[in-house]
């Protein structure tokens, strides 16, 4: 088990570089979208709210996404790392190694979304 710790903990610390390097390379397209008619055109100033809108919510999941994988790290270091923290189980590791975020079990997470 700690040789398999240790291969998820690589791969979250190689998911959360990711993240904050697309983190960082995405600030730009989020900024405010000038609104001068004069040297943006009608459409293309649409355009850019469309492109800025959807940099922010790429910007939130992303984010959100980062922050489970903190708490996954966190979670490996606590050494609860693959417990349910709704009922305490252990969570099927072949759902473990799809998502090494996850915090719940299947039946507790299909109790939540019910």
């Amino acid at each position: 088990m700690a040789c398999a710790l240790t291969d998820v903990r690589a791969r979250l610390l190689e998911m959360k570089e990711t993240l904050e390097a697309f983190s960082k390379s995405g600030e730009e397209a989020a900024n405010v979208v000038e609104l001068d008619q004069q040297r943006v055109g009608r459409l293309s100033r649409m355009d850019a709210l469309q492109a800025q809108a959807m940099s922010q919510e790429l910007t939130r999941r992303r984010a959100l996404e980062l922050s489970a994988v903190r708490d996954a790290l966190e979670r490996i270091e606590a050494g609860d790392y693959g417990a349910c923290e709704a009922c305490g189980e252990a969570i099927n590791p072949k759902r473990l190694e799809l998502d090494p975020t996850v915090r719940l079990c299947v039946d507790c997470a299909s109790a939540a979304e019910a």
